[in-house]
């Protein structure tokens, strides 16, 4: 047998679940603990299939829009990308035991758009139109008092009724290089424009592109661990490809990994988006182990030890 041809394997950290996600998923199994099945959840509670399949085989019914939950007792679970307004309405008219897992973070934006319009601003939000994250974020407010911003071409391009009562806001989950292309732009058109006051992109997201940008460059490839509705998996992926790297996939499982493109590399770079559980990037080491002699070491940009507590009704307290 031919001795295996060497492989060197930099793993981004950190990578994979980040704080918000934790949460949200743990609000389902912890619902599916306290009250049994079914916990129906709007929305797949995070973007990737391997999570939201693990949670159906628990009892988890996952719904794209209320009106396809029967009348219930059961807990009702917002997923943590955030909804607009007319949801949570629409689960009270039904008296749903109704449990919002929309990471902290989005909520925060949510916010900071409630008060520059109570000010009197016009939102300008940067983010990809149909994304769950920017539908929730738009819905937050009446119709007409958002206008999306998702290219540096739109930036340049929108007219609004009044320049000097702006404010602007992202998606959480942006390539911080595009956004910040963009917000330049929005900057000195309208110099007046309110800010958020800390970044919207979140921690998260930040810290998987730093270590994408460090590892990309040393590496012949790149896989990103996500699925292919994931916003920060997708800006990972383009990251790699900015940072120098001529070959970077999204990859959702190890069997989808396309040997024709990987099958001769001597340098991988792994990285995994925020809602990829740890499970599927050692089930990608594990296939490239079978064909090369793999050594792995760790590179990483930043230490993250965020948390975010459970909600109110799923704490150890609301049980008793």
């Amino acid at each position: 047998m031919d001795a295996k041809p060497p492989l060197r394997i930099l793993l981004c950290a950190p990578r994979g679940f980040c704080a918000g996600v934790v949460r949200a998923i743990d609000a389902v199994e912890q619902a599916l603990k306290l009250y049994g099945a079914p916990v129906y959840v709007r929305h797949e509670i995070v973007h990737n299939k391997y999570v939201v399949e693990g949670l159906k085989k628990k009892g988890a019914v996952f719904v794209e829009e209320l009106s396809e939950v029967p009348d219930t007792k059961a807990p009702v679970i917002f997923s943590a990308h955030g909804v607009p307004k007319s949801v949570p309405a629409e689960a009270a008219d039904r008296n749903f035991f109704a449990i919002d897992a929309t990471c902290p973070l989005v909520t925060k934006v949510h916010r900071e758009a409630q008060v520059h319009f109570k000010r009197g601003r016009h939102i300008l939000l940067i983010g990809h139109r149909g994304h769950p994250e920017v539908v929730g974020t738009i819905g937050q407010l009446p119709e007409g008092a958002i206008t999306l911003v998702e290219t540096a071409e739109d930036a340049r391009a929108i007219a609004p009724a009044d320049p000097e009562n702006l404010a602007y806001a992202t998606q959480t989950t942006l390539a911080i290089d595009d956004t910040a292309e963009i917000v330049a732009i929005l900057r000195e058109r309208f110099p007046a424009m309110a800010e958020p006051h800390k970044e919207d992109i979140c921690y998260a997201t930040t810290n998987r592109q730093e270590a994408v940008k460090k590892v990309a460059p040393k590496v012949d490839a790149m896989i990103v661990v996500g699925a292919p509705n994931s916003s920060n998996s997708q800006r990972l992926r383009e990251a790699a490809e900015r940072a120098g790297c001529a070959r970077s996939a999204l990859v959702q499982r190890a069997s989808d990994i396309d040997w024709s493109v990987f099958g001769a590399v001597t340098s991988l770079g792994i990285t995994a988006g925020a809602s990829a559980p740890e499970v599927l990037v050692e089930e990608i080491i594990d296939a490239f182990a079978e064909r090369f002699a793999v050594d792995v070491e760790s590179v990483t940009s930043a230490q993250e030890d965020m948390f975010f507590p459970l909600p109110r009704a799923l704490r150890p307290s609301a049980a008793e």
